[in-house]
């Protein structure tokens, strides 16, 4: 049924949706290049400045927490005004934290201070960033398009993110920090134009004569939504515990890496490439995988390979296995993330789409800031193998709670969903 309403469905919104997704991948794909830069570089020279894991940790955690502190926020921000220009100002925040950054390092002031501050501003900006970016996608591609648009762009981001990004990171630093932070500055400069380039509105319209509610009032309203909608609500509280393990994990890599490992920076960003080539497999085969095994077990994948990446460091410290581990974290993140996406962008409405994804992103993203501190504080008093055994126990238990909770009738309203916005699209 759903082929044949595709099929009879007008050709405008296809040619929209195409040259959208085209914009949206490449946009994605150099801001997520430079992002896995910063992502790599930010830690890697926190360690020359100390050798506190906990320290290190804290600068990590920057880049996240303002999940914790802002996202309610910004997602009525996404909800009242045009997504694309705060995706300009997301930019514009960056490239004024990048200036800084590039100062002290001329000026020979880099400091932790320095670090900290320059972090919390570029995560304040990926707060604003990604949630206009997934409240935008909706209305810039078409409901059949959506899948294969958020493969894409998922795929995008990954690669770009956890394989290119930290690779080219640490080719980057080995020239020097300086050089490094000045090309990813580059990078967002030019995503910024890429934006011109998008076709359509890009703002939710208002009611005539009706003034908006107050931003408490919408928080609210993103909140409760969020709970009353059963499978998002499971699906948000499990991925909570599961980037509380990836924040533990890409917190206490670096000092491991360089301390137990011995890797230096190029080195490390190969082990760190093995997250992005597990997330390019994934976003190759997520249809596949939906066809074959279910949108169900695709998404319990990440369970598994969550699993995998933070037992590794207990059990051994043989790079080719944790390499595998980071790889097996990649492919199971990208299958969820390109699915939790679609099954969002099917059961929640446009004008909900900001508050929702700011409500969601602030128990799953935000647990990252709180796992990375935790994590420190764990490699502080316990080892760092200590820190891993207990985010690898928390996936262990969350694994049979998923499989109560997220059952095939939970998930068959997502294909109804599917189908009714499908309906209106042929009429």
């Amino acid at each position: 049924m759903t082929d044949r309403l595709a099929e009879h469905a007008p050709p405008e919104p296809r040619d929209r949706s195409a040259h959208n997704t085209l914009v949206l991948v490449v946009f994605t794909a150099i801001t997520n290049l430079a992002d896995g830069v910063i992502k790599m570089a930010l830690p890697l020279i926190a360690t020359t400045l100390t050798d506190s894991p906990a320290a290190v940790a804290a600068v990590s955690m920057t880049l996240t927490l303002p999940w914790l502190l802002t996202a309610l926020h910004v997602g009525v921000l996404v909800d009242r005004f045009d997504r694309r220009k705060l995706l300009w100002l997301a930019n514009s925040l960056r490239l004024l934290a990048l200036a800084a950054l590039l100062f002290g390092q001329f000026s020979g002031a880099i400091s932790l201070p320095l670090l900290l501050v320059g972090g919390a501003v570029l995560g304040i900006a990926e707060v604003v960033a990604l949630t206009s970016a997934m409240a935008l996608t909706p209305t810039a591609v078409g409901p059949r398009w959506r899948e294969r648009a958020n493969a894409w762009i998922t795929g995008a981001e990954t690669v770009c993110n956890e394989f290119c990004g930290p690779f080219v990171g640490g080719l980057l630093l080995a020239a020097g920090s300086a050089f490094a932070l000045g090309a990813t500055a580059a990078g967002y400069v030019l995503s910024t134009v890429l934006l011109v380039f998008l076709v359509g509105r890009f703002r939710v319209p208002r009611t005539a004569g009706r003034e908006p509610a107050s931003v408490s009032r919408q928080i609210g309203s993103g909140l409760r939504y969020l709970w009353r909608q059963r499978l998002l609500r499971l699906m948000a509280l499990v991925l909570t515990v599961l980037c509380s393990c990836w924040g533990a994990w890409l917190a206490l890599m670096p000092l491991m890496a360089t301390t137990v490992l011995r890797l230096d920076a190029r080195e490390y960003g190969v082990l760190l490439s093995a997250l992005g080539i597990g997330g390019l497999v994934g976003a190759l085969t997520v249809t596949a995988v939906n066809r074959l095994i279910g949108r169900r077990w695709a998404l319990f994948a990440d369970l598994v390979g969550t699993l995998a990446m933070v037992a590794a460091p207990v059990l051994t410290t043989n790079l080719w296995i944790l390499a595998a581990g980071a790889f097996l974290g990649g492919m199971g993140g990208t299958l969820w993330a390109v699915n939790a996406r679609t099954i969002a962008q099917y059961l929640v409405a446009p004008e909900m789409m900001g508050r929702y994804s700011a409500a969601a992103r602030l128990f799953s993203w935000g647990a990252m800031p709180v796992g990375a501190g935790v994590g420190g504080l764990l490699a502080e008093f316990a080892g760092m193998r200590a820190a891993f055994a207990v985010f690898a126990l928390a996936v262990l238990i969350t694994m049979p709670v998923f499989l109560r909770s997220v059952t095939p009738q939970v998930l068959a309203g997502v294909e109804e969903a599917k189908r009714r916005q499908l309906a209106e699209v042929v009429s």
